[in-house]
């Protein structure tokens, strides 16, 4: 059956989504309406984790194969408390541009047939026609605010600042860096996403925004001030605000969207329109490439558009419930540094990795470390024990086999022969 689809955003989510369902059946009629001109897109790189690398071959092994070209690997962490740091090994990371991941998948969608529409803005009270229309515009969707009240759409303020930046030092593993200032800490995390540089977001509480003069610095004064607090992780590299042809980004407090319900008629949400995370999981592509994934499953799997849309909102709205959950607590660790912040260093940096535990929250800093140190060295040796188990049972059973069809030497008797034939003379006696 030959559909028309309206997506509306030209983002990851409604490009990939066009993609997957031009895959499915060419016949079908598919628009993508973009607001801005083609090339412009805010935001320097984006971080994406195997798993999702793995998804995306499934679906399409040649877009796949051009996103995984484009994008720089890591395996490090390395944090930074003033003068402290420390580097572990952890899962294998990836970083793409943002505006890279966006040629790369709408040039594919062109070539599948998908009508790309640049600089063609569809508002909340003039949406196109077509059989499904797609709210892939981002948290601040314009289709979802119009008909908000059916939605059940929420939104809450976080209580940190922060700012997107990005910078020409080409960072070689996913960094973090607190620094201190006279009115309380600040901090970043930095990734490379090609050789070009890397993303900086800056996060800071609201006191210590207001107390550096952030909230009152013009763009040249802001970036002067951070490149001279995080001068010693950029290594004499500035800080730029502006990317890819779009203004500069201001401060902002993240915002999470939640929505009772994610249809209405053949209206469906994708993406930031639906739900956020915050940023200090790395997970907001991930999530959107997904919702778009499950989205063009629901659509080829059942018999009508109302029962697609049903089941494609039961089947993410489950999934999304642990990383949510690891969202939240993460971005309330940032929240309360000051909690972890004085700790001994290597205590610090390992809460830091424990911050989306929802009972870290609860118990101690010291006391967590502590119980996480134990059972971490317990399942060590559950591991270890699970792996050389069978091992060792192997070789023992093989000793013994060998050791049954061992020959004897030369006139011996095996063991306990001789004490048995002394019973059987005793019994015939």
């Amino acid at each position: 059956m030959r559909v028309k689809v309206a997506c509306v955003g030209g983002g990851p989510a409604g490009l990939y989504l066009s993609i997957l369902l031009k895959l499915q059946d060419p016949s079908h009629d598919i628009t993508v309406h973009e607001r801005d001109p083609e090339g412009s897109t805010y935001g320097w790189g984006v971080t994406y984790w195997g798993g999702l690398l793995d998804r995306l071959r499934e679906h399409d092994p040649e877009s796949a194969r051009a996103v995984l070209e484009h994008s720089v690997r890591w395996r490090d962490g390395v944090a930074h408390v003033g003068d402290l740091s420390t580097r572990h090994r952890g899962d294998e990371g990836f970083g793409i541009g943002r505006h890279r991941l966006l040629e790369i998948l709408a040039a594919r969608a062109r070539s599948l047939g998908v009508d790309l529409r640049h600089e063609h803005r569809i508002t909340g009270d003039a949406p196109p026609a077509a059989d499904l229309v797609v709210a892939a515009d981002g948290a601040g969707s314009a289709l979802r605010t119009r008909h908000a009240a059916h939605f059940g759409t929420g939104i809450t303020h976080g209580r940190n600042h922060y700012l997107w930046l990005g910078t020409p030092k080409v960072f070689d593993a996913f960094t973090f860096a607190f620094a201190e200032t006279g009115h309380g800490w600040i901090w970043a995390y930095g990734y490379g996403f090609g050789p070009g540089g890397s993303t900086c977001v800056v996060e800071c509480a609201p006191e210590t925004w207001r107390g550096l003069g952030l909230d009152r610095a013009d763009e040249a004064e802001g970036l002067v001030l951070l490149e001279k607090v995080f001068a010693g992780v950029l290594d004499g590299h500035p800080l730029t605000a502006r990317s890819a042809g779009r203004a500069a980004a201001p401060w902002q407090t993240f915002r999470t969207v939640t929505n009772r319900t994610w249809s209405r008629d053949n209206l469906v949400l994708l993406g930031d329109a639906a739900h956020t995370t915050h940023y200090s999981i790395g997970a907001g592509t991930t999530l959107a490439l997904e919702d778009a994934m499950a989205l063009a499953a629901a659509l080829r799997e059942r018999d009508s558009v109302p029962d697609a849309l049903a089941h494609y909102e039961r089947e993410r709205r489950a999934a999304l419930l642990p990383v949510q959950s690891a969202a939240r607590h993460s971005a309330q660790w940032y929240e309360n540094l000051p909690r972890y912040i004085h700790l001994p260093p290597q205590t610090m940096f390992d809460l830091l990795g424990q911050r989306h535990s929802p009972l870290l929250p609860y118990v101690p800093p010291r006391l967590y470390h502590r119980v996480d140190r134990a059972v971490s060295r317990l399942e060590v040796l559950r591991r270890l024990k699970r792996r050389l188990g069978p091992r060792l049972a192997r070789a023992a059973q093989a000793r013994t086999l060998a050791a049954a069809h061992r020959p004897e030497p030369e006139g011996s008797s095996p063991r306990g022969t001789g004490a048995r034939r002394t019973t059987d003379r005793r019994m015939t006696d």
